[in-house]
């Protein structure tokens, strides 16, 4: 049998750690399958054919990347569905509170809610068996699509200046709702906590630690924001 024909071993036998790694891949593919669907829904608001193609683009994007963790999920010998279930009621809670009014709040919502997912990810990753980590940082490779966004909506202030103020309002809401919901689900996931704080085995980050991590991830956001053309 070729080599690439079997399932890479998961690589640590501690079971706590295990399950830890199997709930953070189920958080990465249920939004992955959720940014698709709210993608594909905000694609029926673009203004023009051009736009609701880049948008449909993302969102196939999206769904090939929630493949790839569904794939590792099966090799593992776990239901990637019953892995994501238990995160079904954070993120719909998210996109019920984030619900974007028009095309542009929805890219901006994309954008910047992306980006925050990848680099808290990219966070926890560093503390991942070397298999799951590769996996992750491919799952949240860019999807080729940023510059499209910011050109949209550098291009939509332009147009008309108080377009900037609203959207900074409104990305200024997604970065508070989106923290508030990453917290509570470190909080309540007892073996997710555990593998971002660490063991015997896995070494992780101390408060002081995950306060840092917090700090930076605001800093990335308010990166991504003046990249847009927008105030954090």
């Amino acid at each position: 049998m070729a080599t690439q024909d079997v399932p890479t071993p998961f690589a640590s036998d501690d079971p706590v750690y295990r399950t830890g790694v199997i709930e953070l891949l189920g958080v990465l593919a249920y939004g992955e399958i959720s940014a698709w669907e709210r993608l594909a829904e905000d694609a029926k608001m673009s203004p023009d054919m051009r736009t609701k193609v880049e948008i449909a683009a993302m969102a196939s994007a999206e769904f090939g990347h929630f493949e790839l963790i569904r794939d590792r999920l099966l090799e593992m010998g776990e239901d990637p569905y019953e892995a994501m279930q238990p995160f079904a009621t954070t993120f719909e809670r998210f996109h019920r509170q984030t619900t974007p009014s028009d095309w542009l709040e929805g890219l901006v919502k994309a954008y910047v809610g992306d980006g925050l997912a990848a680099d808290f990810y990219r966070e926890i990753a560093a503390y991942l068996d070397a298999d799951t980590r590769a996996l992750v940082l491919d799952t949240l490779s860019g999807t080729g699509h940023s510059e499209f966004v910011v050109d949209a909506v550098r291009g939509a202030i332009e147009a008309d200046h108080r377009v900037g103020g609203r959207l900074a309002l409104w990305g200024r809401r997604l970065m508070g709702e989106a923290l508030s919901q990453a917290q509570m689900v470190v909080a309540e996931r007892d073996a997710l906590s555990t593998v971002l704080v660490g063991g015997v085995d896995h070494p992780g980050m101390d408060l002081a630690g995950i306060g840092r991590m917090f700090t930076r991830l605001t800093e990335a956001h308010t990166a991504r924001m003046d990249k847009l053309g927008l105030a954090a």
